[in-house]
């Protein structure tokens, strides 16, 4: 995971010479006082985060890894045996976090994806303080790959699956959540054929939106994209390769200028740049770029965060990334927003939450307070935060 940083830096840097940069108005704006800062801890415990109602008492809690913190005070409590990480040595046990009803009892469980390749699992909610988390795994033999995986509601039943790679078969997979009160497993469908780009263990850049124009959703790769089907299990969605993206991390599908068309914004997971990739037609993609603030912007997503009705995308520094073997692995952790201005040049304003987190492998956005507005968790090698929303 480690290998040729130092080149796709570079590769990076060459990409951005050769882009226009963007204008003054779409400069980063400090907007801190926009969101009230909660740190949680600073310990690494995981970079996947998560949140749910953990103990049922009707307030939503904070989930990192094997622990969760229990709202309003954050006290926290083990899920399993697990322990705090060297950020500038090792990595944890959990890259990304879901909290979900997985088995459909009325209570919130815990879903944590870990190293890629590896199976991912849930921890059963034992319903009281002192039992122990059952752990079940996943889907049996599936080591999920693509380091940014998508909990996305594929099939539009109302419940979050898992977008992701199977490593072993090197195929676009997608896991479906149990559906039957006492199911455990979650059953895989594949939406590739075998063998195909973007598969990798490590590979980087996954999306899902709709580009052709069909209203049927596509999943996006930084190497192409796959024509989605009404056939959500066929396994033979059409691969049309064109490159999109240096290696990135969740890809977005939106209209970025209005155009009528959907556009990709992706964000790079290990070098430098966030960009939008215009769609001129189904094969040929123009890329702009959008910010240099940071690099290793290995996670976004996409949240209504001043309630214009639009969706803004976040997305922050992965502190730390690789233990402080890239380049700029140990500059300003920023966490940022980007506001999207369709038919208003360059398209995009620059928001400033905080310079002092980041984010980590996924971030959660929810009401947490329930005042009526999202708020952001995220965690990272540089501790677990909570962003309270603030913007009138």
């Amino acid at each position: 995971m480690t290998s040729s940083l130092f080149q796709n830096f570079a590769k990076g840097l060459i990409i951005l010479l050769a882009l226009p940069i963007f204008s003054n108005s779409a400069r980063a704006q400090e907007h801190e006082s926009d969101f009230e800062k909660t740190v949680i801890t600073r310990d690494f415990l995981s970079e996947g985060v998560a949140v749910a109602d953990i103990n049922k008492d009707g307030q939503l809690d904070i989930v990192a890894g094997y622990y969760w913190f229990e709202a309003p005070d954050w006290k926290k409590h083990q899920i399993s045996p697990s322990r705090a990480y060297d950020p500038r040595t090792e990595y944890s046990n959990s890259f990304l976090n879901l909290g979900m009803d997985v088995n459909l009892d009325g209570w919130d469980e815990v879903v944590i994806i870990d190293y890629p390749g590896t199976p991912g699992y849930w921890f059963e909610n034992p319903k009281t303080e002192s039992t122990e988390w059952q752990k079940h795994i996943i889907a049996d033999s599936v080591g999920i790959s693509i380091e940014s995986p998508g909990f996305i509601d594929i099939d539009g039943d109302g419940r979050l699956d898992i977008l992701c790679g199977d490593y072993e078969k090197r195929q676009i997979i997608w896991l479906q959540a149990p559906t039957t009160p006492g199911e455990t497993e979650w059953k895989r469908h594949a939406l590739s054929e075998e063998n195909v780009p973007g598969t990798d263990r490590f590979s980087h850049g996954l999306g899902f939106g709709d580009i052709n124009g069909d209203k049927l959703n596509d999943v996006i790769i930084s190497e192409g994209w796959f024509e989605g089907t009404a056939d959500l299990k066929s396994g033979d969605w059409v691969f049309h390769p064109v490159q999109i993206s240096e290696p990135a991390s969740h890809m977005q599908v939106l209209d970025v200028n209005g155009d009528m068309k959907n556009d990709i914004v992706s964000a790079s997971a290990h070098s430098l740049g966030i960009w939008w990739h215009e769609q001129k037609n189904d094969t040929t993609f123009q890329t702009h770029l959008m910010s240099n603030l940071t690099a290793q912007t290995h996670s976004t997503v996409m949240a209504d965060l001043n309630g214009d009705g639009n969706m803004e995308m976040i997305t922050g520094k992965r502190y730390l990334a690789h233990n402080g073997n890239d380049a700029g692995d140990d500059d300003t952790p920023y966490l940022v927003y980007y506001e999207f201005t369709p038919m208003i040049g360059p398209f995009f304003r620059e928001h400033i939450i905080d310079n002092d987190s980041g984010a980590g492998l996924n971030i959660a956005v929810e009401d947490m307070n329930k005042d009526g507005k999202p708020d952001i968790v995220i965690a990272n090698k540089n501790g677990i935060f909570l962003f309270e929303n603030r913007i009138n």
